[in-house]
């Protein structure tokens, strides 16, 4: 009955008109092979050994499998692979430098596909491609399955988020698969690929079944290729453990194309802003300033040295442009990156385009990882608050971000002109909250009109 529904369903697709009765017959006729007594159709048995055993946690051909002609087996892998259109890439069709690109681009792909080559004849352990959309990567990984396939070997291949899709489908009773075979079946086939891992919703259950499955082939050795557009360093350190073990993983880094640099540098201070930002050429004894201004000037630079050498809470600096709030903060940086200490700084409406811009195909990094790291960078300096679009969007990642830093006390600098103060905004109520924050008035003028020549900003 199942069979006549999904005909039924692709009549209004079916360039012959068919009804009810003909499907039906059409159905009887066909021939049905009974699935194997042994296996029960799936081909692939385990061993039941101990844990320690060569054969454990590996699939071994039932005599279903053995009993097949070459083309009805490789057909059959083809089918089980979840492959697609991707069986048709192999080796043969591969440039062996890759299309296109910069001179180190070509080497760093040329080594890949050396190393795939080998890969595919013997796997063993991890093989980890990362670099962004197009270079090659999925490529390669689905040459290295194809030629598994050929030699009789069983493969899964998957674009992780439609991993995750199927398996939350899988609790359905009606489902083809129960979870507990699809899990079974994605944790212990002799050959697994992941494509794209990080690209995924950063979801507790999903990281979570991703890791069972990682680390149950961690533990049994089992072969595994992995492709992803996110950067190592940026995925849970659970599984970063994992991919950077030296002696079951080798990554390959197949480069980022320009149109992903936009990305590459979130967080980072350009080095020209380090070089003239320091306490160093902090200017606040300038004779044309009044005492008062003197006074705000050395007092916000003797706070800004203060929490360089120990971060805690949240330091505000509040005044108008070219007072010097963007100098102080980066020196506090500087001073941190010099210590080895982690610093993420972004220009507010930079932030908020980068977030907007991690939902476009391209895009290497994933809304969820970059947002995560704002979140939870040991120390995040928002510069310029109050310069973004006051979209309702962009007010609530802001009350996100600031929340989450504010409820854990995370070392956050930030340079505003307006303090906000309306009564009930969430935001204003974290940033004039006395227990965290140190809001520290610059009262100066623009040095950039003042004639004085001032490295101060």
């Amino acid at each position: 009955m199942g069979e006549i529904l999904k005909r039924l369903q692709q009549q209004s697709i079916d360039a012959r008109p068919a009804n009810a009765h003909e499907i039906l017959a059409s159905v009887e006729t066909e021939q049905i092979v009974p699935p194997c007594q042994i296996c029960g159709g799936r081909g692939w048995l385990r061993r039941n050994v101990i844990i320690g055993h060569a054969d454990f946690g590996r699939a071994q051909p039932c005599e279903c499998q053995l009993e097949m002609s070459e083309d009805q087996r490789l057909s059959r892998l083809r089918r089980y692979s979840n492959m697609g259109v991707l069986s048709q890439l192999n080796f043969g069709d591969t440039i062996p430098d890759g299309r296109g690109g910069t001179v180190e681009t070509k080497q760093k792909f040329r080594f890949a596909f050396d190393t795939a080559i080998s890969y595919s004849s013997e796997p063993k352990g991890w093989l980890v491609l990362t670099g962004s959309s197009g270079t090659g990567k999925t490529h390669l990984a689905a040459a290295i399955a194809n030629r598994c396939m050929e030699r009789g070997q069983p493969v899964f291949f998957a674009f992780v988020p439609d991993l995750l899709d199927h398996l939350r489908a899988s609790f359905n009773p009606e489902h083809e698969l129960s979870y507990d075979e699809l899990f079974e079946q994605v944790k212990s086939i002799p050959l697994l690929i992941l494509d794209d891992l990080g690209s995924q919703s950063a979801t507790t259950w999903a990281d979570e079944k991703l890791f069972q499955v990682l680390n149950h082939r961690y533990v049994a050795g089992l072969p595994t290729v992995i492709t992803t557009n996110t950067p190592i360093d940026d995925m849970d350190e659970r599984t970063k453990s994992r991919l950077e073990d030296s002696l079951v993983a080798k990554i390959f880094d197949l480069g980022f194309h320009a149109s992903n640099k936009i990305l590459t540098g979130i967080g980072e201070i350009p080095s020209s802003m380090l070089q003239m930002m320091n306490f160093e050429n902090f200017k606040f004894d300038n004779k044309t300033l009044h005492q008062s201004e003197k006074q705000t000037l050395e007092a916000s630079f003797r706070m800004a040295q203060a929490y360089a050498k120990d971060p805690d809470g949240w330091l505000v600096f509040l005044g108008n442009s070219g007072t010097g709030k963007t100098h102080l903060s980066i020196s506090i940086a500087k001073s941190q990156l010099d210590s080895g200490k982690e610093v993420f700084f972004t220009f507010v409406p930079d932030l908020l385009d980068h977030l907007r811009y991690t939902f476009s195909p391209d895009s290497r990094v994933t809304y969820d990882g970059l947002f995560e790291k704002v979140k939870r960078t040991p120390l995040l300096i928002l510069d310029d608050l109050g310069a973004e679009s006051a979209t309702p969007w962009a007010h609530e990642k802001l009350y996100q971000i600031i929340v989450q830093r504010h409820n854990e006390r995370l070392p956050t600098i930030i340079t505003t002109r307006n303090l906000p103060s309306t009564q009930g905004d969430p935001i204003a109520s974290r940033l004039n909250d006395p227990r965290v924050v140190q809001v520290m008035p610059i009262e100066a003028p623009d040095y950039r009109n003042s004639g004085s020549g001032s490295a101060r900003q």
